[in-house]
């Protein structure tokens, strides 16, 4: 934190440059003559006396062709590119644009000289990548005739190739990030947001444009479950922020992703990825920065009409990092320290999700998907960042240590998670399963019994309970380990389908459908438990998905065979 004596003329979140070695800063407050600054980079060695440049611009995002496969730190510096310029480690002061100036782009005019053309309007479209498509569109503000568009051809991103009355557009644009992008209409989320984890697809499922947290002690994934989430995701777009985590969790991230295939397109998954790292060894004070850096990337494309994916890692490191920042201003301090605008902030983020027309012809559909990991210290969920962030979400993932202790992954909490987006789901759900809300309501029912008994059974034991309650436990088991639980690093069921989701969750519906019938027979659990179709049940999730089908029929077949030989007596 710096103060700047003579500072006439700035203005709060107006970008300035620090010192002889012009350190990259933001204007936090103005008192008189006086400005306070937020130096993004470290301040050793700077002295009184030492000159401070105003920019006269706010924190902006380079927004253009080249975002795609990109990784930038907080304030959108291109690391690679620095990397191979001072090595590791960055140096102070050390400034690159963040999109290439020399790189050619192949651009493809979609309007012609002399239409009119207003704010949103794609005049243009530029192949980033083989899955993107990067469609130029008019800046927000900008009206008029067109009256000049370039021909088929290769430029750069500063090239000019569009002019409106006398005004000059190239395929750079620059936006405020603490500013969200304007749009046409806000839609209701209504629409599955397809993760391919089954605990969340069809337990507490995401609508696209919806808000959720997963908040989660030390060790209990994370970071395992977001990566999971950014790979497997139906997004056209995935923006990965490290917000003040571990620089060895953002490799890995990047490693994997670089080597992960996308199992829709066949393509690379870097195809579709941005990247964002303000790890916890780079300046705290450019984690917010860092955070409505990715958001405004995130409404650039959802403008374009794709469905755009933003995690945040955490958004607990962003509050610690106000916390700091406030203790340095002085600021009366909030519960725990924290400042007293801490709601209001993790809502600046979170609300700018959502489901939008876009502004602009042709007319097109556009999604932001926010799902933001909340590190509470010793997993309580009481502590002011994960309740100021249950006050803005719609759905909640919470991590429990015990189902970690386990092994049990995604270690997601059936009992408090829940999801506000389900009617919305069960639309789409509905196209593939009828009796979608059924299967759903019953296994949740089940597994809250579960709970109730676990109590009993600490008391008396599982002995002691009537056949009943033993199958309810027996169900609960199967839906625990044979359902809900994932592996992340197999090759099967790292990522599951809806259709796939939907005839597992039959299967086992069907088999405690019959087996309650047997139970009232009077036959018993243990008889049950040694059947050859509970064993299928169990190797569902490992079989994939392209011969998926004949095995579902295969496990009903077999689940109505054993139960009517156990039924009649036959073994």
């Amino acid at each position: 934190m710096v103060i700047a004596e003579e500072a006439k003329g700035a203005s709060v979140y107006e970008m300035v440059e620090v010192g002889e070695e012009r350190l990259i800063g933001e204007v936090m407050g103005v008192q008189g003559d006086e400005a306070i600054i937020q130096v993004y980079e470290d301040t050793t060695g700077l002295k009184v006396g030492d000159p401070v440049y105003l920019t006269g611009n706010p924190l902006v995002a380079e927004l253009g062709p080249g975002l795609i496969g990109s990784i930038f730190d907080g304030i959108q510096r291109p690391l690679p590119v620095i990397g191979l310029i001072t090595g590791i480690m960055l140096s102070k002061g050390i400034k690159r644009p963040p999109l290439p100036r020399d790189k050619k782009w192949f651009f493809a005019p979609l309007t012609k000289e002399g239409e009119r053309v207003s704010d949103g309007d794609i005049i243009g479209v530029v192949e980033e990548t083989k899955r993107v498509k990067h469609y130029i569109m008019v800046p927000p503000g900008v009206k008029g005739v067109l009256t000049y568009i370039a021909p088929e051809g290769e430029y750069t991103i500063a090239d000019v190739i569009a002019k409106v009355g006398d005004k000059e557009l190239t395929m750079l644009q620059k936006w405020p990030v603490r500013r969200p992008r304007p749009c046409l209409q806000v839609l209701e989320p209504a629409e599955l947001f397809v993760t391919g984890q089954r605990v969340i697809d069809f337990l507490f499922p995401l609508a696209k444009g919806g808000k959720a947290a997963i908040p989660g002690g030390f060790g209990t994934g994370k970071t395992v479950t977001l990566q999971t989430i950014t790979k497997w995701c139906a997004a056209d777009i995935a923006i990965y922020i490290g917000c003040g985590e571990r620089g060895n969790e953002m490799s890995d991230a990047l490693h994997s992703l670089k080597k992960l295939i996308d199992p829709r397109t066949g393509r690379p998954l870097m195809e579709r990825s941005v990247f964002i790292a303000n790890t916890s060894n780079m300046p705290v004070a450019a984690r917010e920065a860092s955070i409505f850096m990715g958001l405004t990337i995130a409404e650039y494309y959802r403008d374009m009409g794709y469905d755009v994916l933003l995690v945040a890692d955490s958004t607990s490191r962003w509050a610690e990092a106000m916390r700091e920042i406030s203790n340095r201003l002085e600021e009366l301090p909030g519960e725990e320290g924290f400042p007293a605008y801490l709601s209001s902030r993790l809502a600046s983020f979170y609300e700018r999700s959502g489901h939008v027309v876009a502004l602009g012809r042709p007319e097109r559909r556009g999604s932001v998907t926010i799902v933001g990991a909340v590190s509470p210290p010793g997993a309580d969920f009481s502590e002011p960042v994960t309740q100021a962030t249950l006050r803005v979400i719609r759905a909640l993932y919470a991590l429990d240590v015990n189902l970690a202790y386990r092994r049990h992954y995604p270690a997601v909490n059936w009992l408090i998670s829940y999801s506000l987006y389900v009617e919305s789901a069960k639309k789409a759900w509905d196209k593939i399963a009828p009796d979608y809300l059924r299967i759903r309501n019953e296994m949740l029912e089940i597994l809250q019994k579960e709970a109730k008994l676990e109590e009993l059974v600490k008391l008396v034991g599982v002995e002691a309970l009537p056949e009943e309650d033993k199958l309810t436990l027996e169900i609960a088991r199967i839906i625990r380990e044979d359902f809900l639980m994932q592996d992340a690093f197999h090759s099967a069921d790292a990522f599951t389908s809806p259709t796939k989701a939907y005839k597992m969750a039959k299967a086992i519906s069907f088999f405690y459908e019959q087996a309650k019938k047997a139970i009232a027979k009077g036959l018993g659990v243990e008889e049950i438990r040694g059947l050859e179709s509970r064993l299928l049940l169990a190797r569902m999730r490992r079989t994939p998905e392209e011969v998926f089908e004949a095995e579902y029929e295969n496990i009903m077949n077999q689940i109505r065979a054993d139960f009517k030989k156990l039924v009649e007596g036959e073994r």
